[in-house]
């Protein structure tokens, strides 16, 4: 039995993720400022590992803390830039169920974060999976505002090095602060 120590959660660690985009695959800088995505997780104890759990809605509930949490993690990294599109994701231990993380990823926990960046409109992209420690995510981003906005779509790939524990779940949110380096695919634009 794990100790709460955020809430109706324990959370073991939080992950803080942050790289800089200054020129695109073939060499070319970038056509303004560089991309600069950020990845915040929290690998949370998975209270419904190894069973199986027919209502989930006390994790749904409990995890607009954990929005809270990382808008306030996000406000004191971004500084002064932008984020114009996000996407979240989970990782679920071995001992739990997708479905477990995904409880974690609503629009519960969702808004608090939306708040933090300024508001925003477009429904946010997510994946998940289940995984070991060191598993991989590729994370989906698109546009804050609007879904169909080409030029945004991206991933951000992460890692947290020692999660998920079995009976863990990573919780992590991306963000960007612009699109693709040179994007050339036309579409609905962002302005």
């Amino acid at each position: 039995m794990r100790t709460n120590n955020f809430g109706e959660f324990h959370i073991r660690k939080w992950y803080l993720q942050i790289e800089d985009t200054l020129a695109n695959e073939t060499g070319v800088l970038a056509d303004g400022e560089p991309v600069r995505k950020i990845v915040i997780g929290a690998a949370v104890h998975n209270s419904f590992a190894g069973r199986f759990v027919e209502d989930l809605s006390s994790a749904v509930r409990a995890s607009a803390a954990l929005g809270e949490e990382f808008g306030k993690r996000l406000q004191g990294v971004i500084g002064n830039a932008r984020v114009v599109s996000y996407g979240k994701a989970c990782l679920v231990g071995s001992a739990g169920e997708y479905e477990h993380g995904n409880a974690l990823l609503t629009t519960v926990f969702a808004d608090p974060v939306r708040s933090a960046i300024g508001g925003a409109k477009a429904w946010i992209p997510s994946t998940g999976k289940r995984g070991a420690p060191g598993a991989s995510i590729d994370i989906p981003l698109a546009h804050k505002d609007e879904l169909y906005v080409r030029s945004h779509y991206d991933t951000v790939s992460a890692m947290f090095a020692d999660a998920p524990n079995a009976d863990e779940i990573v919780i992590a949110f991306a963000f960007a602060t612009r699109g693709r380096l040179h994007s050339r695919l036309g579409g609905l634009q962002a302005a």
